[in-house]
């Protein structure tokens, strides 16, 4: 059995529920496909899993690194394919469950990522510009590439400048590798508006600051020597917090900001995800259920 289903979307629509249904049902195991879910620590930020959501379903690619190192899209890659042929040799099927498009990608299209190494001069360099002129720096060099990016993110925007400097090529414009057709996938979406988005975010994010259970997640993680500079180029929740616990903004400003750049994080997840034609965008379970059926009965 050579099938791979991928459940993707943005943040927040319910990827992490409909995975284990599925599962379930079809004899599946999950490997996650989140930047943020790899780290160690990470948990509540990152909305991973608990052990009782994943209701006996076996997870792969989650707290597999040190949040103080660099976790590469070649890393992951290269674990999450050892995951898939590890899940089908049970005669399961592998179900990719995340929001990470680029993570994705690198499975779905087995594209051969340029293992740059780290120019440590030219980095020293673009350490001393602010993320705005990054940004813009980044726009004149691969426009595609800036329109997914989080803006914000001073490392990802020097590690994409690089990656464009030293391989004369915009990232976008990778080779796809023999492992492209090494599967037979299936990719679903889930499809939710905008503003059924904008109440889960809110939701999830009343739910994560119950009993301050995300601020002392960032306190613990700060508590292991892991630097304010780190903590915020995670984005979304832990920059914001991470700036509340310095006294850079208030607890409402906190609380504004998360909501605010996580319903402009959905919307760059979609704009990645709208590339792809193959995916079937889907409303609910009932739709998905159906769609699972008819690829593993394919022959």
């Amino acid at each position: 059995m050579n099938k791979l289903i991928v459940i993707l979307g943005p943040t927040s629509s319910g990827k992490t529920d409909l995975s284990i249904k599925l599962a379930k049902k079809f004899n599946g195991e999950v490997i996650s496909a989140d930047s943020r879910q790899v780290y160690k620590g990470m948990d509540i930020g990152s909305g991973k899993i608990t052990k009782k959501e994943m209701r006996g379903v076996l997870h792969y690619l989650l707290d597999v690194a040190n949040p103080k190192k660099r976790f590469t899209v070649v890393q992951y890659q290269k674990l999450a394919l050892a995951g898939i042929k590890k899940i089908q040799k049970k005669n399961k099927i592998p179900f990719l469950v995340g929001g990470t498009g680029f993570y994705i990608q690198s499975i779905v299209d087995g594209i051969v990522i340029p293992e740059v190494k780290p120019d440590w001069k030219l980095r020293k360099k673009l350490e001393k510009k602010t993320a705005e002129e990054l940004y813009k720096m980044l726009k004149k060099l691969d426009p595609i590439r800036a329109k997914l990016i989080d803006k914000h993110n001073s490392r990802r925007l020097i590690r994409a400048i690089e990656i464009v400097l030293k391989t004369d090529a915009p990232i976008p414009q990778l080779v796809r590798g023999p492992s492209s057709n090494q599967f037979d996938i299936l990719e679903i979406g889930i499809t939710k508006t905008p503003e059924e988005l904008k109440k889960s975010i809110h939701k999830r994010l009343v739910k994560r600051l119950e009993k301050n259970a995300l601020i002392n997640e960032v306190k613990k993680l700060r508590a292991t020597r892991l630097s304010w500079k780190r903590l915020e180029e995670f984005g979304l929740e832990y920059r914001f917090v991470a700036q509340y616990l310095q006294g850079k903004i208030t607890h409402q400003e906190m609380l504004d900001k998360i909501q605010k750049e996580s319903e402009y994080f959905a919307k760059r997840q979609m704009t990645w995800f709208k590339r792809d034609k193959r995916i079937h965008w889907v409303k609910n379970n009932k739709e998905a259920q159906k769609l699972v059926k008819s690829f593993i009965n394919k022959k």
